[in-house]
């Protein structure tokens, strides 16, 4: 009669032994539960942004002073949460617009070399005057914001201008 060898297989006292496959295996789901977690929360969180409370702030708010746009200058600043451009013009004087375009909501900037208002997202360009398209493929006017200057301090109201 021959003993059969077995090697010491005694569960009771050493608890269930995770094999190195079944590991490698929950490591690896972890990392690609982890990497999509991490690529679609941005995701959900752009397209479902926190609503914000805007606390009933609809007056004036202010955005500088005089000396802080000087002819020929243009700045994108926030109004109650909301991005707004005010430009200083040789011709026009102080105007703000909203710094929201009107093709696909990207935020404009002043450009200074050539004085005009664009949308760096798909070229538009409009009127620092106005808020008129210039060219590119916005369909509407940038609107006009109401903008009061009282002594040297500069006053946006999201009221239109």
């Amino acid at each position: 009669m021959e003993e059969e060898h077995r090697p010491n297989s005694d569960s009771s006292s050493q608890g269930p032994a995770v094999g190195r496959r079944r590991l490698i295996t929950f490591l690896f789901g972890f990392s690609i539960v982890a990497t999509l977690g991490g690529v679609l929360t941005p995701i959900i969180g752009y397209l479902w942004p926190p609503s914000r409370a805007t606390g009933g702030k609809s007056g004036r708010v202010q955005v500088g002073l005089t000396a802080d746009f000087p002819a020929g200058q243009g700045k994108v600043v926030p109004v109650n949460d909301k991005p707004v451009i005010v430009v200083n013009t040789a011709q026009g004087g102080l105007k703000a617009f909203s710094a929201i375009c009107t093709h696909l909501g990207c935020i404009v900037e002043w450009d200074q070399g050539r004085q005009f208002i664009l949308c760096p997202c798909h070229d538009g360009r409009f009127n620092a005057l106005n808020g008129a398209v210039i060219s590119g493929p916005p369909p509407a006017p940038l609107p006009q914001l109401a903008l009061t200057v009282e002594g040297d301090t500069i006053y946006v109201s999201e009221g239109q201008g």
